[in-house]
């Protein structure tokens, strides 16, 4: 330990009293700062490779083709690509009142303002403090020798001492901690992104599905009248005779059950409409969407070359900005291998008397550097060293794995929409076929020639394919979501705050 003191130089007769060296201070200060820039340890960060193929192994959904890298982003609002101003109109809502996204920007603020705490530390701390005590000497002290004892006596100190204090940054560790607060934050920003996408995602999921129960909810109208005139035709049938009263039951659980199913459909579409209105940030008492059914085919989405999804997914960016936060956390922790130089000064005024306080003889300063090393720890640096390493091996594979799951859900979605595409196809001749048999069987009937246990299977078998007509566009509308979900929704890594924009 190193230092130098000095006190108030006393009133010699004749003389100026002397003023301090005031550049004492300074000359140790400027020299730290320009020596605390030269050195840093500890690794220096390289995003490490991830598994990425040259191209997805599904191809996209006939009619849509494989975007160039350039045009590889969805721009601007991914969801009016679905060209429903009632969608629009709620994904507006969801920036501004969504309570999760409003809790993660406040998460990234809180990040950004820990960079402004961490930058601090590069700079020297300056206190200042005042204060009058009161004290009393007891009479019953004495000097160590024996000879004599303290005067005793009451007396008053008035103090008022400036305090600087700077610890030179000489291995790195504070411009390493700024720099690990930072990516931290630009962690929170695309953390923040991902939730931006996942709950736009999620409403755009609940909507489709509500527009599905509303298609739904048509069909089974459609089919109750369709019920209806039947039970009537065959009560008609019956009391001219040519029908029996096996028919009329018959066609009367056919109606009551169609009945059921539309009523059963109101719960599921209360629950999608009261999710829709938690999103917004709503009341679900608050919140009513008019019915309407599913009118269009998911349209084509622009799916770009898989390099590109590392740049495109605020997910992966952040899982890379911890790995680059945790790789700064192991030359923090190889810094403390070193030792810590801190200067300090102290000045101020010193008085018994309140009228010579602020006189220029009760001044005092103090200034001297301290330079401080552990010389023994039982392992402890060398296990903190490891633990950060450790550590950064974590973020490693977990960036890894988010890399990984981004492709599986690529690809998982990209081949929902190819197999859906063609089940669409191969359902709408199924449902035509289903139409053209009832019809038939339906003339039949009238004639007399056909049972109407026949009628009502045929009626049962068109339903049921109509209804997976409905189901499978549904789903269809889902994967085009999750697709471009999946896809980064239009963000892409350019969008991230730099080091210098969460500084300020």
């Amino acid at each position: 330990m190193f230092a130098v003191s000095r006190g108030a130089d006393p009133l010699v007769r004749g003389r100026r009293p002397r003023r301090p060296p005031r550049c004492v201070f300074l000359g140790l200060l400027i020299p730290a700062m320009l020596l605390s820039t030269a050195c840093m340890v500890g690794p220096k960060y390289q995003r490490p490779a991830a598994p990425v193929s040259p191209a997805f192994k599904e191809p996209p959904p006939e009619g849509w083709k494989e975007a160039q890298p350039s045009d590889g982003i969805i721009r601007g609002k991914w969801w009016e690509i679905y060209n429903d101003p009632n969608l629009n109109a709620l994904e507006e809502q969801v920036n501004i009142s969504n309570q999760n996204i409003l809790s993660a920007e406040a998460q990234y603020r809180e990040a950004r303002d820990a960079v402004r705490i961490a930058r601090s530390g590069l700079f020297p701390t300056v206190t200042g403090s005042a204060s009058i005590v009161n004290s009393k000497t007891s009479a019953n002290l004495v000097n160590n020798n024996g000879r004599g004892a303290f005067v005793p006596g009451q007396r008053t100190d008035y103090n008022l001492p400036l305090s600087l204090s700077y610890q030179a940054d000489l291995w790195g560790s504070i411009r390493r901690t700024v720099r690990q607060s930072a990516e931290t934050a630009q962690a929170s920003a695309a953390q923040l992104e991902n939730a931006r996408l996942t709950f736009h995602a999620e409403l755009a999921l609940d909507y489709f599905q509500l527009r599905g129960t509303d298609s739904a909810k048509d069909l089974l109208d459609t089919t109750v009248k369709s019920y209806q005139q039947f039970l009537e035709l065959t009560q008609n049938r019956q009391k001219s005779g040519i029908a029996s009263g096996a028919d009329v039951a018959q066609a009367q659980t056919q109606l009551d059950s169609a009945r059921a199913q539309l009523i059963d459909l109101d719960v599921a579409r209360s629950q999608f409409e009261h999710a829709i209105a938690i999103l917004i940030g709503k009341p679900p008492s608050e919140l009513s969407i008019a019915r309407g059914p599913l009118k269009s085919e998911p349209p084509p989405v622009p799916i770009g070359v898989p390099s590109t999804l590392l740049e495109r997914r605020p997910d992966i960016a952040q899982a890379e900005r911890q790995m680059a936060a945790a790789n700064e956390q192991i030359g923090i922790a190889r810094a403390a291998f070193f030792p810590a130089l801190t200067l300090s000064a102290t000045a101020g005024l010193e008085s018994s008397s309140i009228v010579n306080w602020f006189t220029w003889p009760s001044r005092f300063w103090s200034v001297g550097p301290q330079m401080a090393e552990t010389l023994f720890d039982a392992g402890k640096r060398r296990a903190q060293s490891a633990q950060a390493q450790a550590a950064f091996d974590v973020t490693v594979a977990d960036y890894r794995q988010v890399v990984l799951t981004g492709f599986q859900q690529v690809e998982d979605n990209l081949s929902t929409l190819r197999v859906l595409s063609e089940e669409a196809l191969a359902e709408q001749s199924a449902v035509k076929a289903a139409e053209d048999a009832l019809q038939i069987s339906t003339y039949q009937y009238k004639a007399g020639t056909v049972s109407y246990l026949q009628v009502i299977t045929l009626q049962v078998i068109a339903l049921q394919d109509e209804k997976t007509a409905v189901d499978i566009l549904t789903r269809r509308m889902e994967a085009s979501v999750s697709l471009v979900q999946a896809l980064g929704g239009g963000w892409d890594a350019s969008r991230l705050p730099s080091i210098a924009d969460v500084s300020r």
